[in-house]
């Protein structure tokens, strides 16, 4: 069943694009995307997790849904899955930038190939995902959504690397919505805070810990994957359609107060 909050056909007719859509967050999007209308095209370095994916949106969620594997870090993977997609529906209206790496290291710990793993992920795989769909989405006026973070707005300890690779992911959300809008593609990003129920959450906080940070958001609560979803869905509908530029942050309010996880 479609969020009540959206029109059931707010997405209807488009074509999304979502990288690291099997699982977490951005696996969370896609199934809102197809849920409102949308057909959708997954990408991950497991297939596994893609295949579980494609059966719920197709299954339960009532879209069609392809899945390519591919690494975003390598792009002719990248423009492959591009391409598959395009030949296969046509064309592509939303890109959702959401693979992800990221650990707990110390500063003074943390190798130079450990640092670099998590930009070339994060900030490399960004700019390699929208350099790859460009074309595309200027012949469908479409957008880009990049998953970004707080833990650079201020300091994190233990987080150097996500943090050095989170501020890229906004340049590049900035840069492009600049030179692209005028190609009629709007870029746009969400930096969710505390988001429970996740790989990332499960790695990076204890449960002891859950109840102090808790205590740290002003809204009272971590956030839910479906909090996520509505963001997106704003922002890849009409209604955002003069929004650009913009990283939109969803975490109760948690980086006014400082982000820091201890």
């Amino acid at each position: 069943m479609a969020n009540r909050i959206f029109a059931e056909d707010i997405l209807q007719g488009k074509i999304a694009f979502v990288t690291g859509g099997g699982t977490g967050i951005t696996g969370g999007v896609a199934r809102a995307f197809a849920r409102h209308g949308a057909k959708l095209a997954i990408t991950s370095r497991k297939i596994e997790s893609l295949k579980a994916m494609k059966e719920l949106i197709e299954n339960e969620d009532g879209s069609e849904c392809i899945a390519v594997a591919g690494d975003v870090r390598d792009f002719t993977d990248v423009q492959n899955a591009i391409a598959r997609t395009a030949e296969h529906y046509g064309r592509i209206d939303i890109v959702v930038n959401g693979a992800a790496g990221n650990f707990l290291c110390a500063a003074n710990e943390l190798s130079p190939n450990g640092f670099g793993t998590v930009i070339d992920i994060d900030t490399k795989g960004t700019f390699n995902v929208c350099r790859a769909a460009c074309e595309e989405l200027k012949n469908s006026k479409g957008q880009i959504i990049n998953i970004s973070a707080t833990l650079h707005y201020l300091a994190t300890p233990m987080q150097i690397h996500v943090s050095a690779a989170k501020a890229g992911v906004d340049a590049i959300t900035r840069n492009l919505s600049v030179e692209w809008g005028r190609l009629g593609i709007r870029v746009n990003g969400i930096a969710p805070g505390p988001i429970e129920d996740t790989e990332g959450m499960k790695r990076l906080l204890p449960e002891a810990m859950k109840d102090k940070i808790t205590k740290r958001i002003p809204l009272g609560r971590f956030g839910k994957i479906k909090d996520i979803e509505n963001a997106a869905l704003f922002l890849a509908s009409d209604a955002a359609s003069y929004i650009n530029g913009v990283t939109l942050v969803v975490d109760g309010g948690q980086w006014l107060l400082g982000t820091s996880l201890g």
